[in-house]
């Protein structure tokens, strides 16, 4: 048995797990859930810098994370930071400076390691035929998909299309103009048109991850306090994306966080449903699978294998 931290440093939350991992049963326990909207990758997409109050926030974050990993008992810390760091100029000494305060080391990784992780994590749970699936994974930053069968990638593409870098780019108020959203549609349009085709025949079976999907799930379901267990493996339908982007499109911020989205996120939810509803319109999918198990249980299904690689070999070279 292994206790680890699986923490995942996105474009505009940080999460953690912390779970048990037995290799000889092949299980992963989770014990602890952490979420913070930190908002590292403000104004990235234009700058390329992460800047000095989004750099505290991550750091006060982490070094609260760090202190959960050492009341657990952790035995090891994997955190893996995504888009926001991928784009920064300065994220070695963003990384340097966490280092410092609180001992938690950062590795990058690509948009390509995030789909892979990304399917991974949500695909390996209870998902046993041997029918492709599909992965979507809407960020801060970027959006992932992913195609394969279980312990089985086989298709992956990273878009630089994300609910804050858009958000940014092309909404200058919330609600945006009637020419901002026509905008933001055709960036978005463009960017899924020429990756689409790989993807067709896993349609009928996508499982969507984060927050923007996540919250948009709650929603649909009219709960006013969101809790993981209700929304996992529940389906969220094309007509309730449609429903819940008309509606934001011509929300204040206000009121959008007075229909229970949280404040982080009240002001780029509009776009991550954009994307959303954009990619279930091109592909033509009638409703997804919302998981809570992304990146972070990614990083544990990896750490799970190689602790039973380890075992095999030791019982290999035993004589």
């Amino acid at each position: 048995m292994k206790r680890i931290s699986c923490i995942d440093i996105g474009t505009n939350t940080a999460l953690m797990l912390i779970a048990d991992l037995d290799p000889q049963n092949n299980t992963i326990t989770p014990l602890l859930h952490r979420q913070q909207i930190i908002r590292l990758g403000s104004m990235v997409d234009e700058n390329r810098i992460i800047d000095h109050a989004a750099k505290q926030r991550l750091i006060e974050c982490l070094t609260e994370y760090a202190e959960l990993c050492r009341h657990h008992e952790v035995e090891q810390v994997i955190a893996v930071g995504t888009s926001a760091l991928r784009d920064a100029k300065n994220r070695m000494e963003v990384i340097d400076e966490v280092v410092k305060a609180c001992g938690i080391v950062i590795k990058t990784i690509t948009g390509t390691e995030e789909a892979e992780l990304t399917f991974r994590g949500a695909v390996g749970e209870a998902h046993t035929d041997s029918n492709p699936y599909m992965v979507i994974d809407i960020g801060g930053g970027s959006t992932e998909l992913t195609r394969g069968k279980v312990g089985i990638m086989e298709h992956s593409v990273s878009l630089d299309i994300g609910s804050v870098r858009l958000t940014e780019r092309l909404f200058s108020s919330q609600p945006p103009s009637e020419e901002e959203y026509e905008k933001a549609k055709t960036e978005i349009d463009q960017q899924f048109e020429g990756n689409l085709a790989p993807f067709f025949e896993s349609r009928e079976r996508v499982i969507g991850v984060a927050g923007t999907i996540t919250t948009l799930e709650a929603l649909a379901l009219g709960l006013r306090e969101f809790r993981a267990e209700d929304i996992h493996g529940k389906s969220l339908r094309y007509t309730d994306v449609l429903e819940l982007l008309e509606l934001f499109r011509r929300s204040t911020t206000e009121e959008i966080v007075a229909r229970g989205v949280p404040e982080g996120r009240a002001d780029v939810i509009t776009m991550g449903t954009l994307i959303l509803h954009q990619f279930m319109r091109l592909l033509g999918v009638g409703e997804l699978q919302v998981s809570i198990r992304g990146l972070r249980y990614g990083l544990a299904e990896k750490e799970l294998h190689n602790l039973r690689s380890a075992e095999t070999n030791e019982q290999d070279t035993t004589p």
